[in-house]
């Protein structure tokens, strides 16, 4: 049989990876860290759940020492799978500190009192920083730097899981938005940001072409996609130190990610693209 210990469980992933776990025939147990403040919403989501009553909320907190948690009452430890961090791009430096650095270090510390048999770090292809050209699943400092605190710190928190002494696996999700089926989404940030803008521009025909400059790629996944591929790879046999970007093949163009929120609200969709530079403009 098999144990869980899980950090981040009521985030967007980590609900929907426990409750995959917790389907898992071999499952017999899955603790999740929870704030005191959290349990009755653990127990809420967990609510015709299969398998809920494998699941156990421990209380902790990423921001104390090994979690705050007493190892020696869990028993033995299969999988530690850390989801708990900031995944906000606005948030200052002292925020993302606290949750992504010294929280994966208290987790690390929880991990190695535990003797957890397999460390799952869930990181970002921020880490790729400012790094231009191909970054594969082998990189990792390649001497990059960072624009953002979120960007910096996904990479402090590599960092330690690379540096530490129990094996473990490091999964890298490029922007994760809502379930590829149902489009649920439980936060408004990243594309949705332009959903407010998009619904007023829906009150003009749809059939109205528009035409904008072409304002690059970006690289988006269903967080479906995101937790299915985990749960696979968690299980595959593979040596320690293993990375798995989950990404899309293709980065998509932000024109046609406009598209695509303008046709679900019904408003018009760019048909052309701008030229980079106004032709008959003089140069200097």
């Amino acid at each position: 049989m098999t144990t869980y210990f899980v950090t981040g469980a009521t985030g967007f992933i980590g609900k929907r990876l426990v409750a995959r776990l917790l389907r898992r025939p071999e499952t017999s147990t899955v603790h999740a860290l929870v704030r005191e403040t959290s349990r009755e919403r653990l127990t809420a989501l967990s609510r015709g759940w299969a398998g809920a009553d494998k699941l156990h909320p421990v209380v902790g907190d990423l921001a104390e020492p090994r979690l705050g948690v007493d190892p020696e009452g869990l028993g033995h430890l299969d999988h530690v799978v850390h989801l708990g961090a900031v995944y906000d791009l606005t948030a200052g430096e002292e925020a993302n500190r606290r949750a992504n650095v010294e929280g994966t270090r208290h987790l690390l510390a929880f991990a190695a009192a535990a003797r957890a048999g397999l460390v799952h770090h869930v990181s970002s292809i921020a880490v790729a920083g400012d790094h231009t050209g191909r970054f594969t699943e082998a990189d990792f400092d390649l001497g990059q730097r960072f624009g953002s605190p979120y960007h910096a710190t996904k990479f402090q928190a590599e960092k330690l899981v690379r540096e530490q002494a129990l094996p473990f696996r490091v999964y890298r999700p490029s922007a994760v938005v809502g379930d590829s089926r149902t489009g649920e989404m439980d936060k408004v940030d990243g594309p949705y940001f332009f959903l407010p803008a998009i619904s007023r521009l829906a009150a003009l025909p749809s059939r109205l072409p528009l035409a904008a400059p072409d304002l690059g790629a970006t690289n988006l996944v269903p967080v479906d996609y995101v937790v299915e591929a985990m749960e696979h790879l968690m299980h595959r046999d593979a040596p320690s130190g293993s990375t798995y970007h989950l990404a899309a093949a293709r980065p998509q163009s932000l024109n046609s990610v406009y598209n695509a929120f303008a046709r679900a609200a019904g408003g018009p969709v760019i048909r052309a693209a701008l030229p980079a530079r106004p032709s008959g403009v003089l140069r200097r």
